[in-house]
C-alpha cells in the first residue's frame, strides 16, 4: 500500500502541475492572445465587453463535455469523492480522471472564478482507485488508495502535506489508523515534493511579517469566528438555493452552465478581479495590499461569481474563491476594528484567519484549514488565532447546519454522510471485561432428549445463553450445542440416541481473554455465528467464558451510559438533600 501511495503521490503531483499549467495557457490565449503556462491576472483592458460572452462559452463546452463524457465533471470535486467512497466501493470511472480536469480548464480558463484544487483533488482521487482497480484490493484499500490522491492533489497545489493528510482523513476516510495514515503521508509528501520540483520551494502565498495581536485582540478573534461562521452558514444556503433555481429552468441541462457563465461575465464586466483562480488577489489580500473599498467589492463579487457560476453546474473548486472572499471580510473587519480608538488590527493578520475559517466551518474540517494556515504562513505566531477563529466558526455552523456544504448534495440523494469519527467502544473492552465466566456446560455425551427435558423444565442455568458449551469428562472444552442444533437433533429418526456432542459443532471459533470485543464481534461476523466459547490460548481446551451478542450489547450500554448518564459533581453532594416525605 505504501508504495502504491508513492505511485499515487507521484501521478497526483505532475497531475497538478498539468493543470495549473493547462489554465494558464487556455486563460492567456483566450483573454491575452498569448501563449504562456503563466496564471496571470485578468485584464479587461485587454477584451472588454467581450469578457460577457466569454465565460458563458466556457459553459457552454463544459455543458457539453458533461452530457456527452460524463456528469461526474460537474461541481467542486469532493462531494463527488465522498460519493464514491459512499457508494461505488471507492470504484472512479477513468473517465473523471481525463474529462475532469479538461473541463476544469476550460471553466478557469474562461473566466470562472473557481480554484483548481477540488477538481484536483477529485481527480487525484480517481488516479488512486484506478491504481486500486487495475490490480486485486479490497474496497477499504481503494479508499485509501482515493484517499491518498486527494490529499496528494491538495498538497501539490498548495504545497500543504499535512492539511493536506488531515483533509483526507476528515473529509473522505474518517479513521486515524497507521494502514491509512501512513500511505497518506508518503503521498503527499511526494506529491509536495514534485511541487518543489515543478513549481519551486516559495508558498503558494507568500505573507510578510504580521503582528497578530495576541493576546489583546483575541476578543476580536473570537467576534471573527461568530462571523465566520455565520458567512460559512450562508455560503451553504446561498450556494444550494441557486442550485435548485437552476435546477428549475425550462432551459436543457446541457445549457445551465453557460447561463451561469453569462451571470459571471455580467459580474466580471464591473468586477474583473473575480475572474480566474485569483491567488495573486489572495497574495495581495493578505498583504494589505488593497484598499477597503476594492476588499468590499471582492468580498461581495467574488462571492457572488462563485455562486452564480458554480450552481448551473459547471466544473471548478471552491476553496480558492472562498478563501479570496473570506480573507477580504477579514480585512475589512480589521479595518473596522481599527476605527475603534486604541486598537491596532493588522488587516493580513486577520484576513489570514478568516480565510480559512469560513470553508472550515462551512466543510467541518476545521483542523485541515487551521493547519493549512499555519503551513501557507510557515509562521508559529499564527496559530492562535487560526484557532481561536476556526473552531468558534466551526461551533456557530455545528448549531446551524445539518449538512455542511460538502454533504447537502448527497443528503439530498438520501445518503448519510459521517460527520464525527471517534473510537470503537468495542476496542476499548477486552473480552475479559465482557464475557461470561461461568458458562453453562453439560458433558458431551449427554443425551440430547436429557438436554431438552432440562430446558423444557426450566432449568435456569442452561436457560441464561443460546449456546451451551460441552465439555467432556475431564471438563476440556469439545463443543457448542445451539437451540437450533437442539431442534435439528431432534427431528432425526434417532433422536432418542443422538448425543449432545453428536448434535452439535465441534469445528468451533473461539476467541481469547485478551482479544478485544472488536476481534471478537469480527470473528463472529466472519463465520456468521452469534457466540463463542473464550479459551485460554497457552491451552486452547481450557474453558475460561462465554461471550454472545448480549455481552457485546451489553458493553455498548455500559459505553452508552458513560456518554449520558450525568453524575454527582462535588457542588451537588454539598447541597443539602430534601427529606423524604413522611408517610401518611
Amino acid at each position: 500500500m505504501s508504495l502504491l501511495a508513492a505511485v499515487v503521490g507521484i501521478f497526483a503531483g505532475l497531475l497538478a502541475f498539468l493543470l495549473l499549467r493547462l489554465i494558464g495557457v487556455i486563460g492567456n490565449l483566450v483573454f491575452f492572445g498569448t501563449f504562456s503556462s503563466i496564471i496571470v491576472p485578468f485584464n479587461l483592458s485587454h477584451v472588454g465587453a467581450w469578457v460577457v460572452i466569454i465565460p458563458a462559452l466556457g459553459g457552454l463546452i463544459v455543458g457539453l463535455m458533461a452530457k456527452y463524457g460524463t456528469p461526474a465533471i460537474k461541481g467542486h470535486g469532493i462531494p463527488e469523492a465522498m460519493e464514491a467512497v459512499l457508494t461505488r466501493q471507492s470504484r472512479v470511472s477513468a473517465k473523471v480522471a481525463i474529462y475532469k480536469p479538461l473541463a476544469t480548464a476550460i471553466a478557469i480558463g474562461t473566466g470562472g472564478p473557481f480554484g483548481a484544487e477540488g477538481p484536483i483533488i477529485q481527480s487525484g482521487g480517481a488516479v488512486g482507485s484506478l491504481i486500486g482497480q487495475a490490480i486485486r484490493t479490497t474496497p477499504a484499500e481503494r479508499k485509501v488508495l482515493l484517499a491518498c490522491g486527494a490529499a496528494a492533489g491538495m498538497a501539490a497545489t498548495f504545497g500543504t502535506p499535512l492539511a493536506g493528510v488531515v483533509l483526507a482523513i476528515e473529509l473522505l476516510l474518517f479513521e486515524f489508523a497507521s494502514r491509512s495514515f501512513v500511505p497518506l503521508v508518503i503521498a503527499s509528501t511526494l506529491a509536495t515534493s514534485m511541487r518543489m520540483a515543478l513549481f519551486g520551494t516559495g508558498p503558494l502565498f507568500a505573507m510578510e511579517s504580521v503582528d497578530y495581536g495576541i493576546p489583546g485582540n483575541l476578543p476580536w478573534y473570537l467576534l471573527l469566528g461568530i462571523l465566520c461562521g455565520l458567512a460559512a452558514v450562508g455560503y451553504t444556503h446561498l450556494l444550494y438555493w441557486a442550485e435548485d433555481r437552476f435546477d428549475s429552468l425550462p432551459v436543457p441541462t446541457v445549457l445551465l452552465p453557460a447561463i451561469g457563465g453569462l451571470g459571471l461575465g455580467i459580474i466580471g464586466l464591473f468586477a474583473p478581479h473575480v475572474l480566474g483562480v485569483g491567488y495573486q488577489t489572495i497574495t495581495d489580500v493578505l498583504n494589505d495590499n488593497l484598499a477597503v473599498t476594492a476588499l468590499i467589492v471582492i468580498m461581495v463579487a467574488k462571492s457572488a461569481a462563485l455562486i452564480v457560476s458554480l450552481s448551473s453546474g459547471t466544473s471548478g473548486g471552491l476553496l480558492a474563491p472562498m478563501f479570496l472572499a473570506s480573507a477580504a471580510m477579514g480585512s475589512v473587519f480589521a479595518y473596522a476594528v481599527g476605527l475603534i480608538p486604541g486598537t491596532h488590527a493588522a488587516p493580513g493578520a486577520f484576513a489570514l484567519a478568516a480565510m480559512g475559517a469560513v470553508f472550515g466551518a462551512a466543510s467541518r474540517a476545521t483542523f485541515t484549514l487551521i493547519l493549512f494556515g499555519f503551513e501557507v504562513t510557515r509562521d508559529f505566531n499564527a496559530i492562535l488565532p487560526l484557532m481561536m477563529v476556526g473552531v468558534i466558526a466551526d461551533l456557530v455552523a455545528l448549531h446551524l447546519l445539518k449538512t455542511t456544504i460538502q454533504t447537502e448534495k448527497l443528503a439530498r440523494r438520501g445518503l448519510k454522510v459521517p460527520s464525527d469519527f471517534t473510537v470503537d467502544p468495542l476496542q476499548q473492552i477486552t473480552v475479559a471485561e465482557a464475557m461470561d465466566p461461568d458458562p453453562p456446560t453439560v458433558p458431551g455425551s449427554t443425551l440430547l432428549t436429557e438436554v431438552a427435558d432440562r430446558l423444557a423444565a426450566g432449568d435456569a442455568n442452561l436457560q441464561r445463553h443460546l449456546g451451551i458449551l460441552l465439555v467432556d469428562e475431564d471438563g476440556k472444552l469439545e463443543g457448542m450445542l445451539t437451540r437450533s442444533d437442539i431442534q435439528r437433533g431432534l427431528m432425526r429418526t434417532d433422536a432418542e440416541l443422538v448425543t449432545a456432542l453428536q448434535a452439535g459443532s465441534g469445528d468451533l471459533r473461539v476467541t481469547y481473554l485478551e482479544d478485544t470485543l472488536h476481534q471478537a464481534s469480527m470473528t463472529m461476523l466472519r463465520f456468521d455465528i452469534g457466540r463463542l466459547a473464550v479459551v485460554d490460548r497457552d491451552d486452547p481446551s481450557r474453558l475460561v467464558g462465554y461471550l454472545g451478542r448480549d455481552e457485546l450489547l451489553s458493553a455498548r450500554r455500559r459505553w452508552l451510559d458513560e456518554e449520558m448518564n450525568q453524575q454527582a459533581g462535588w457542588f451537588s453532594r454539598a447541597r443539602p438533600q430534601p427529606e423524604p416525605p413522611l408517610a401518611g
